[in-house]
């Protein structure tokens, strides 16, 4: 017999106990109908219960009535606990109003039948209906109403315009993007190997067969000094012009050797300056009375360098009747200026300067001291001083700086340069440049006499490094090839290749054995091998091993093929052995050698043959020059 059978609506509780309405189900123990279906409720007539036990339900119900109120008590008393924000969102109303206005079911679901327990189900306490969104009925609703398929188009329409401009806007990035330009070759007078000539004078059509036979860019012509400043003169104009029309059917330029330093007692200068006293800047003019302003001496003599005029002394270092020039002088910078302009109208590109230690000489005229260095010489002797006050002055490299930026402002194919060993660089540093040199292709150091000498005892390679580091390192060097010794042992091809390779120009005068005793075959090759990126880009490696001294030239950009050049200046074969410790292959392509390499030697050598460098034996005096695909660093 079940004690009931269903509870049906029980009531409201009291607000003041913080109770909420519920609703109850309770299931007796031994009902084994469904839990699910809490609306349907079997009326239990009173009559037919006994009394006692119409007492156990109320005293059931009154139970089961008391714990659900505690329990939803004690759940609301958590949540406002928890957080005391619950107050403020009341609003305006009283607590009692807000509570009354909730109605939350509760159910009391069957748990375990042994000791009465039930589960209850409370509703959302917060009082908050939970988010479902919009059910499919709902949403198709709109799915064909004009102004949402509008949207719906412009929409799709939007994001495939702004797709598309996107591609091509990333494709037109790409095209218009600037590649990356390829390394610009070198102007026309670092290119080629230069001819040296005599006079302007003693030109002759036949010199372009000379300057051909070296594939040389560049042709050096010397002016007397005596018509530096003459060259507006008809007979000297003509005589320029003449030497351009010789060389107007090739590439070879023409490049002057000047002496601006000094003029005669017949030029227009030093006539000014004897009329007109405000002229006489140009020159170091001296108003010393009687006595010599100081014990300067003439270059190469024992006689004084001071010339008197009436009162005064005018310096004159060099020839009898030559009148030394400031060459920081506003008036001689305008004359020598116009020079350089006159010139490169007639077709001259390129100007070598003689003389320009000389060209600054001290203000305060003191005394040259005594060189310490000299014992055999007299005190009249131009060698017994230092010369400390008359050469190498402070300001000189700004001075030439000067003079090439005339030169450029005319055509910027131009150069300006020396044509004398500059003996001490730092006196040609730019005063605010950071290290770099007044002049185009400084002429400095001894390593050809040295590399062409039969008896040495210097280290080729540290010397090599120690000429190239003098001149800043990035300096494009002259090579004077007319300071090879004429007794020299190695064969003259093997110095042209060796020295042709090195950063620089080779200056091959026509007189000299480098001309006369080398092929145009090989200075044929030499010309292609310059032309080459690897050559005039690439960076410059020196080696030495077993006496032999060697270099590489190499682009830093990888898959570039590099030049590797041996020099070997002993009287005997020696075992190249520069692989293993320098990174380089074991097996390189023969690319060209020196006219003697194959005589005597037991094995010869053949043009783009591939040879073990480890096994290689380099003739006595010759050269060889190997192409190589360099070897990748892990």
């Amino acid at each position: 017999m079940n004690l009931f059978s269903r509870l049906k609506h029980i009531g409201t509780a009291n607000k003041s106990s913080g109770t909420l309405p519920v609703t109850v189900a309770v299931v007796a123990q031994n009902q084994e109908a469904s839990l699910e279906s809490a609306e349907v409720y079997k009326v239990i007539k009173e009559e037919k219960l006994p009394a006692h036990s119409q007492n156990i339900e109320q005293d059931a119900l009154r139970y089961l009535l008391q714990s659900a109120a505690l329990s939803v008590e004690m759940v609301k008393e958590e949540n406002f606990a928890a957080d005391g924000a619950d107050e403020e969102m009341l609003g305006a109303g009283t607590a009692d109003e807000k509570l009354t206005e909730r109605r939350d079911e509760v159910k009391f679901i069957k748990g375990d039948q042994q000791n009465g327990d039930a589960k209850i189900d409370i509703g959302n306490l917060n009082g908050k209906p939970a988010f479902t969104g919009m059910s499919k009925e709902e949403l198709m609703k709109y799915a064909n109403d004009p102004f949402w398929v509008r949207l719906r188009w412009v929409f799709f329409v939007s994001f495939w315009v702004i797709w598309v401009g996107m591609l091509v806007g990333a494709i037109m990035i790409i095209i218009g993007a600037p590649k990356c330009a390829a390394p610009e070759p070198l102007p026309w007078y670092k290119r080629g190997l230069h001819a040296k000539f005599g006079s302007v004078a003693d030109a002759k059509p036949q010199d372009l067969q000379a300057a051909q036979k070296l594939f040389a860019s560049g042709a050096i012509y010397e002016l007397p000094a005596a018509q530096t400043y003459d060259v507006k003169k008809a007979d000297v104009e003509a005589q320029i012009k003449q030497l351009v029309d010789f060389y107007k059917s090739s590439d070879v330029k023409i490049v002057l050797d000047l002496t601006p330093n000094y003029v005669t007692n017949n030029s227009q200068l030093f006539i000014d300056a004897l009329a007109n006293a405000d002229s006489r800047a140009a020159f170091v003019w001296v108003d010393a009375g009687s006595e010599l302003p100081n014990n300067w001496k003439k270059v190469g003599g024992n006689s004084s360098a001071w010339i008197k005029q009436e009162n005064s002394y005018v310096l004159s270092q060099f020839e009898e009747g030559n009148y030394d020039l400031k060459m920081n002088s506003t008036l001689v910078r305008k004359e020598f200026g116009d020079v350089l302009r006159h010139l490169l109208g007639l077709g001259v590109h390129g100007f070598r300067l003689k003389n320009t230690k000389f060209y600054l000489v001290n203000d305060n005229l003191a005394d040259e001291e005594i060189s310490h260095t000299t014992t055999q010489l007299n005190m009249v002797d131009y060698g017994f001083y230092t010369h400390t006050q008359t050469t190498f002055q402070n300001g000189l490299g700004d001075v030439l700086y000067d003079y090439l930026g005339m030169v450029k402002n005319v055509s910027a194919d131009a150069f300006l340069s020396v044509a004398e060993d500059i003996i001490r660089p730092e006196a040609y540093v730019l005063s605010q440049s950071g290290g770099a040199l007044g002049i185009d292709l400084p002429m400095y150091g001894e390593f050809v006499r040295t590399l062409s000498s039969s008896k040495t005892n210097k280290k080729l390679q540290q010397q090599l490094q120690q000429t190239l580091m003098d001149t800043g390192n990035t300096s494009w060097l002259q090579w004077n090839f007319g300071d090879v010794y004429v007794d020299t042992t190695s064969h003259p091809s093997a110095l042209a290749l060796f020295m042709s390779l090195l950063p620089g120009v080779p200056v091959v005068p026509v007189d000299s054995i480098e001309y006369v005793n080398v092929k145009e075959e090989t200075y044929s090759q030499i010309q292609q091998m310059r032309l080459s990126p690897s050559y005039m880009h690439g960076e410059l490696n020196i080696f030495e091993a077993n006496q032999l001294i060697a270099y590489s030239r190499q682009r830093i950009k990888s898959g570039s093929p590099g030049y590797f050049v041996i020099f070997n200046p002993t009287d005997s074969p020696q075992l190249s052995n520069f692989t293993a410790a320098n990174n380089l292959p074991e097996k390189m392509t023969v690319s060209y050698f020196s006219e003697n390499f194959n005589d005597g030697n037991a094995t010869n050598i053949l043009y783009s043959s591939k040879v073990d460098l480890n096994e290689l034996k380099v003739s006595p005096h010759s050269t060889i020059v190997f192409t190589y695909v360099p070897v990748k660093s892990e």
